[in-house]
């Protein structure tokens, strides 16, 4: 890492080696930090775990995603721990040990993107990039009080970037100001290839909410009332029509099948010793039966099909990013499991269609961050973050 203290436990401790950078640009003046997934020259990339960090070798390119932040003048700091194979959603690594979460110390960062989480919302840098297959920008965006992507599926760039689940990985991106986020989203995202006209409709999904318990519901509410009053009255929808249970399942299967293909030989070729709660997914992902991916993709098509012509090309869903603020660093392991997988009830909508998700750092419950997302059509992104952009500034 390229600073000289980390009280943040965000950075794995490379060796310094600098990267070039242009002198100018959009990005200049502004530093960086990125997920050790994605390849940067002179670095291994370890993956959070030490297998894959033996296996890795110095890597003799930068992703270009990374590069694309280093040419518009952006300064690279370093690489930050990720949850192990970045199949968790929590930022406790059994390995490597648990970034700190700036917005809230005693309690977990979020992951798998926790050190870039950790390294923004502690002030370490301005920016940083992690990656979101289930939740792991919006999870550690809400707990850390920071404005986080999940772009519309394949938009950046993840060339260079080790696998997760394929169909669902996306790289995103942190910061702790609108302003900065939308300067680092001009550079990635470019145009919008559909952006939301300047009349939008609000969506509530009235279901989505219920999930959460009512004090959660009160810290929101002053949020969603400034987004209302910015956008319009929102109407009554449901976002799981057919049942949170389908959704859900739908993204464990696929994600589970893709996850071991990605990384189910390295693991019983090399015998990985995985933490708690890791260990059980890959299991659970080996077992996935061809039936299970068959109807699991079924659903898929079904939802994107169904928010695609809900949200047409001026729909917003406004929901909660996750069910209730970061659990105690505390919390058991059983604990952790629940909170994981009610959240992905809320997270699942944005994998399965591929469309985007912004989490907006407009709350906070008992002391602690919690997030508001806005879900618009595929390729709204920029449209996204300047709503984004125009609540923080009225607030």
């Amino acid at each position: 890492m390229l600073i000289e203290k980390d009280p943040a436990h965000a950075f794995v401790p490379y060796p310094a080696i600098a990267l070039p950078h242009a002198a100018d640009g959009p990005l200049a003046g502004l530093s960086f930090a990125v997920k050790d997934l994605f390849d940067v020259t002179g670095y291994p990339t370890g993956g959070g775990n030490p297998h894959v960090l033996a296996l890795s070798g110095i890597k003799a390119r930068t992703a270009p995603t990374v590069q694309l932040l280093l040419d518009a003048g952006a300064r690279f700091v370093g690489k930050t721990y990720t949850d192990e194979l970045a199949f968790s959603m929590n930022g406790i690594n059994a390995h490597f040990g648990t970034p700190r979460n700036g917005g809230a110390p005693e309690r977990i960062p979020g992951g798998s993107s926790s050190g870039s989480a950790a390294a923004v919302s502690n002030g370490l840098v301005d920016f940083a990039l992690g990656t979101d297959t289930g939740g792991s920008v919006r999870c550690p965006a809400s707990h850390c009080g920071l404005f986080g992507l999940r772009p519309t599926h394949g938009r950046i760039s993840l060339d260079g970037c080790l696998d997760l689940a394929p169909s669902f990985d996306s790289c995103g991106f942190f910061t702790r100001d609108a302003a900065t986020f939308a300067r680092v989203g001009d550079v990635l995202l470019g145009t919008d290839p559909a952006p939301l006209p300047a009349k939008r409709r609000l969506l509530y999904p009235e279901d989505g909410w219920s999930l959460l318990e009512g004090a959660v519901c009160d810290a929101l509410q002053p949020a969603l009332d400034r987004v209302e009053t910015l956008f319009g009255k929102a109407t009554f929808m449901r976002m799981a029509p057919d049942g949170f249970d389908r959704n859900y399942w739908a993204f464990r299967y696929i994600q589970g099948r893709e996850a071991w293909l990605a990384d189910g030989d390295l693991i019983e070729r090399h015998g990985l010793a995985l933490g708690p709660g890791v260990r059980d997914r890959f299991a659970f992902s080996k077992a996935v039966t061809d039936a299970q991916l068959e109807d699991s993709r079924a659903v898929r098509d079904e939802v994107t099909a169904w928010l695609g012509e809900l949200l047409g090309t001026d729909g917003v869903l406004v929901l909660p990013t996750m069910p209730d603020i970061a659990p105690l660093l505390t919390t058991g392991e059983d604990g952790l499991e629940s909170y994981r997988n009610n959240a992905i009830k809320l997270l699942c909508l944005a994998g399965l269609s591929g469309f985007p998700q912004l989490s907006m750092p407009l709350a906070t419950r008992l002391g602690a961050p919690l997030g508001l997302s806005l879900l618009g059509p595929a390729g709204s992104d920029r449209s996204l973050i300047a709503m984004a952009r125009r609540i923080a500034d009225e607030s």
